[in-house]
């Protein structure tokens, strides 16, 4: 069958971008040939710095033939009924059949339609492809409504070895094609099918495939490195930037002066990655960077390098002089003498400055290190110190230094290893593969970092919506939940969220807004009278949180003449009797803590389906309320998952079901909610007795098991009820026409579904 082979060749492409093109040039091209009826047997696409290239093996060479049939109106239809349908079908009225239905007999069009020719739809297809190409950035050329990413030289299109003719960008379709630009001879190079494409290519030092050419740089880095008793030092990123920068990528090897070798090699390294694309070596005996570095060419020199090699030295000595500038420009001052510069520095405009947030963390760092026992003298050094390397020159030049950079000033300085570490460490993980800190105070500057980011957007009600996350709320929740359970960090998450949202609050970006109303009472003006009024201070009813905020709120009202006089006319007012003004503070608080404890689970729920955890146990154990410890909770869910893989927790499980919808149906029926124990006088039946005594004792014991933490023994207290459960639902009739006969299973049942609700809400479990 015929083949079809496309290639766009172009200006350079940029790099990040080569990829994903030739991926929606598939979906496009594929989708519209779907559309049309044209299947195929196999596909390929391939990208690089100049070309995309796009093949199709085993279309038909045209169309299948279609035939359709097409319902009209009943045959005493108005004629004008009739003509309408004749011209929408584009038949004659003698090539219509009749057709008998239960509702009459209709007209019915059979239309036949021929298929096309594959090549004219190709001709159609490919020109709207290309124009429908999302570039993330494109130019729009002169004198034309086409856009693409960079000039178009040529388009190659052949179907079954004849060209396609079309045009596109002021582009003509042809069979020709262009070899390397500097290695090939210059001249076109005539294909008409995937494979001499491929072989002619070759020839013009041409490598086609993205991957191919990814795997050649990756070997022939590693062979150079070894050829000096070096080691490439990993960077799955840069090496695919680089394979989309070659066509022919040729691999060489450069010196880095010694004078830049004190520098610390996280600066060598970024700065030779991200301006010149350089590999980075290490010696394999120390571990350390080396002095070499290794570049990829796109081109074979006649002198094996040598003015190559020579040029990018002198590039790199320029920028590595620019770094290590940098480097000692920053050491001449402490991390401590840089917090005060922070307080320009805008964090988010509704959240306030970076110098606002380090006080929150610092408050948190120190609240979590008493809960989870590490230093707390070190733990809040770490988190004062650990934004102040954003007003350092090297993390201007490279923000991705962030923490890294940290670490080195807090050494410089003299800082204890651990408050250095944690400086460095504070923002992982960032993502599903970064390593989790294991230090005591990495982890509790790291946790402070991510409850006050998430509680402070919460709070100012930016949360994450769709697939919109714009300040990566979720990874930065999924960071904390892995810090919590890694490092089997124990507390409160419902306290710890409280907390941190009620700082999101008192900052000063964040003040309550306050509306007043100006009275006719006496006006107090002085500051020294407000903080004698401070004690007795009444708020209006609606106002949350008062005795937490009430001495904020005086200080802050305090600043402005015209806000203070307001204030104390309203506290004036309530006590000469009703209010003669209004005091109001936006209620947020609880709401977003509410929002980012489900936040929270939701995330959690992400983490441990990939553990194959059951999202569903993780609910039931959540919506207690009592438990909010992230690493005892999931004890609970996996214990309980265990439990609900045996015949005992299944058939419990469908007790207590039955025993719910008994319970709702009443309950609703009688307006009422069941709790309390049964009169153990009143029960009759000796099933009915043997569960009361059953749950007499488990409900306590397992109270004492969660209480201790024994969750499987724990389940394995309510494995034991499923016996006399079963046997209550056989021989127990719940709704008896004794009405203090149901009343009393009715408790019964209700004390059965309190006993498991002391492991976890079963009525959000599924099944």
């Amino acid at each position: 069958m015929p083949d079809l082979l496309l290639e766009l060749f172009s200006e350079e492409i940029p790099a990040r971008m080569q990829v994903q093109a030739a991926k929606d040039l598939e979906r496009l091209i594929v989708g519209a040939l779907s559309d049309r009826g044209l299947m195929f047997e196999g596909v390929k696409a391939f990208s690089g710095p100049r070309r995309l290239t796009f093949a199709i093996a085993g279309l038909p060479a045209k169309q299948p033939d279609v035939s359709e049939e097409l319902k009209g109106p009943k045959v005493d239809a108005p004629a004008a009924a009739l003509e309408g349908f004749l011209r929408k079908a584009g038949v004659a009225r003698d090539q219509l059949k009749i057709e008998k239905t239960p509702k009459g007999d209709v007209y019915l069009a059979v239309i036949d339609r021929q298929g096309r020719a594959t090549a004219d739809l190709l001709a159609e297809i490919i020109p709207e492809a290309c124009a429908k190409l999302p570039w993330p950035k494109s130019m729009r050329f002169p004198g034309s409504a086409v856009r693409w990413v960079r000039p178009l030289h040529s388009i190659l299109c052949t179907f079954d070895g004849e060209v396609v003719p079309f045009e596109f960008a002021g582009v003509a379709s042809s069979n020709m094609t262009t070899g390397h630009r500097f290695l090939s001879d210059g001249k076109p190079i005539a294909v008409r099918r995937y494979e001499d494409y491929v072989e002619k290519l070759e020839k013009a030092h041409v490598i086609l495939d993205a991957e191919h050419r990814k795997a050649f740089i990756f070997e022939n880095v590693k062979q150079a490195a070894f050829i000096h008793g070096l080691e490439l030092i990993p960077d799955e990123g840069l090496l695919d930037e680089v394979s989309g920068l070659a066509e022919y990528p040729v691999v060489l090897i450069g010196t880095i002066e010694d004078q830049f070798m004190d520098v610390p090699p996280e600066i060598l390294q970024t700065s030779m990655r991200t301006h010149q694309k350089y590999f980075a070596l290490c010696d394999p005996k120390t571990g350390k960077m080396a002095n070499r570095f290794a570049l990829v060419a796109n081109m074979v020199a006649e002198d094996g390098g040598k003015e190559i090699v020579a040029g990018n030295e002198r590039v790199l000595r320029a920028r590595l002089s620019d770094a290590k500038f940098f480097w000692d420009q920053d050491r001449k001052r402490t991390l401590e003498s840089r917090v005060d510069d922070l307080k320009p520095i805008l964090f988010h405009a509704k959240l306030g400055t970076q110098y606002e947030r380090i006080e929150r963390i610092e408050a948190l760092a120190g609240e979590i290190a008493e809960k989870i026992g590490a230093d707390v003298a070190k733990a809040k050094q770490a988190a004062r110190l650990c934004k102040a390397d954003l007003t350092t020159g090297v993390v201007g030049e490279f923000p991705e230094l962030q923490g890294v950079m940290g670490r080195y000033y807090a050494l410089h300085d003299g800082l204890d290893a651990d408050v250095a570490d944690a400086i460095r460490d504070h923002y992982k993980p960032v993502g599903p593969t970064d390593l989790v800190p294991t230090g005591k105070v990495s982890v509790v500057v790291a946790l402070a970092d991510k409850i006050d980011q998430l509680a402070t957007f919460f709070f100012a009600n930016e949360k994450p919506t769709g697939s919109s996350d714009p300040f990566a709320l979720r990874r930065c929740a999924l960071g904390f939940n892995r810090l919590a359970l890694a490092n089997d960090a124990r507390f409160s998450l419902r306290h710890l969220v409280s907390d941190a949202v009620r700082k999101a609050l008192s900052s000063e970006a964040s003040r309550p807004k306050v509306e007043f109303t100006e009275t006719k009472a006496p006006l107090i003006d002085e500051v020294a009278e407000i903080d004698t009024l401070r004690k007795s201070l009444v708020v209006a009813d609606d106002v949350e949180y008062p005795e937490r905020f009430a001495a904020q709120l005086i200080q802050f009202l305090a600043a402005w003449q015209g806000e203070r006089r307001a204030f104390v006319s309203y506290l004036v007012g309530r006590e000469k009797g009703p209010s003669t003004a209004s005091f109001k503070i936006d209620r947020s608080v609880e709401n977003a803590s509410k929002s980012l404890l489900d936040f929270f689970a939701d995330r959690l729920k992400v983490a441990l389906r990939g553990k194959g955890t059951r999202h569903d146990l993780i609910d039931a154990v959540f919506s207690l309320g009592n438990e909010d410890d992230l690493v005892r909770l999931v004890a609970r869910v996996e214990a309980l998952q265990s439990f609900l893989k045996t015949d005992e927790g299944v058939n419990l499980l469908a007790g207590y079901k039955r025993a719910a919808n008994i319970l709702k149906a009443e309950e609703k029926k009688d307006k009422t909610t069941l709790s309390g124990s049964s009169d153990p006088k009143a029960l009759v039946v000796a099933e009915e007795k043997t569960l009361y005594e059953e749950l007499a004792v488990a409900s306590q014991l397992i109270r004492d098991e969660v209480a201790r933490e024994r969750f499987v023994e724990a389940m394995g207290v309510m494995a034991k009820l499923r016996a006399p459960v079963d046997a209550f639902f056989e021989k127990v009739t719940v709704n008896d026409k004794d009405a203090k006969l149901r009343e009393n299973r009715l408790k019964l049942l209700a004390h059965l579904r309190d006993t498991l609700h002391l492991v976890a809400d079963f009525s959000k479990i599924e099944g």
